[in-house]
């Protein structure tokens, strides 16, 4: 997948292009769905696909106080589009440059003179423009003025609750911990990414050492507990795509807290261990921790030998869990 970040880094002559829009926060099934159709639109057209997104939820400049945080952050997104197939990923900086952009002048630099578009996707709530102005009705008219089609995608429900799939809706699950039913909605794990940097080493001296993620990491850190799940060498971005991640993949116990038995830790942090392996040296890797299912919540020990007696007991539970 071809990554720009600015309509100037699409070469001349880059279209005819399908192109699906939205802030794709997770990239749930509901997005997946837009891609899904952009796909079929483009290989009946001869088209590439492009995916339109931005590189922050636009909440984050224009109401910050009302902003949720994001599902993944922007390396994830990337490689998560890149997963759905798309041929490329025209990622904007959503500053204040790009807010103040006029409906018509978005649809007339972006989509026609950049990308050369022919079919445009979108969900039914897309908003764009100044201020929110444009909407799939106006993109339409505009779309008859400049040469493109419209399609605008109906929601993607839940059988069980009818519930419209949503980034709001993982974020309630992931909050609650029920990482099992976020993975529902998303299509696949979720999961976060980040840096693996040294420790307190507390879980070495307990027979458990982990790889602890820098507090800096991507994406949505689910609820305080005890997690079964996988760890996973991550890809790198560079200028122009996206190199494959690696097909490494190490089956872990994973725990997101902070530390309450020894209570030397402040922000709750990520860290997980590596079934079986007591040598391996992850230090400096970029990695994903993947979420499969919640074992426990988060509590504090009488002790160093109940707790080491409970992480036994978790181990063997996500070692049940994973095979």
């Amino acid at each position: 997948m071809i990554v720009f970040r600015a309509p100037g880094d699409v070469p001349a002559g880059f279209g005819p292009s399908v192109v699906a829009i939205g802030k794709f926060d997770g990239v749930h099934s509901g997005h997946r769905a837009v891609i899904d159709r952009a796909r079929v639109d483009a290989a009946a057209a001869g088209a590439r696909v492009v995916a339109v997104t931005f590189d922050r939820n636009p909440l984050a400049l224009l109401r910050p106080e009302i902003c949720p945080a994001s599902l993944v952050g922007a390396g994830q997104k990337l490689q998560l589009l890149a997963d759905t197939g798309v041929d490329a990923t025209l990622m904007l900086t959503f500053d204040r440059q790009l807010a103040d952009l006029g409906a018509r002048e978005f649809v007339e630099h972006v989509l026609v003179g950049a990308l050369g578009v022919r079919i445009v996707l979108v969900g039914a709530d897309f908003r764009f423009g100044r201020g929110g102005a444009g909407n799939p009705e106006l993109l339409r008219e505009l779309g008859a003025e400049f040469g493109f089609e419209v399609d605008v995608i109906e929601d993607v429900r839940a059988i069980d609750e009818g519930r419209r799939v949503s980034s709001t809706w993982v974020r309630e699950l992931l909050t609650e911990g029920d990482v099992a039913g976020a993975a529902r909605l998303l299509g696949r794990p979720h999961a976060v990414r980040g840096e693996v940097v040294h420790g307190l080493k507390r879980g070495r001296e307990l027979g458990f050492p982990t790889a602890n993620l820098a507090a800096d990491l991507e994406g949505f850190v689910p609820a305080e507990g005890v997690y079964a799940g996988w760890l996973i060498d991550a890809g790198t971005a560079g200028d122009g795509a996206l190199q494959p991640r690696s097909s490494v993949r190490y089956p872990a116990a994973i725990s997101v807290g902070t530390n309450p038995t020894f209570d030397d830790i402040d922000v709750p942090q990520v860290e997980a261990y590596v079934l079986d392996e007591t040598d391996l040296d992850l230090y400096g890797h970029v990695v994903d921790v993947e979420f499969v299912e919640r074992i426990r919540g988060m509590v504090a020990f009488e002790g160093v030998e109940p707790l080491i007696a409970q992480m036994t007991d978790d181990v063997a539970q996500v070692r049940r869990e994973l095979s």
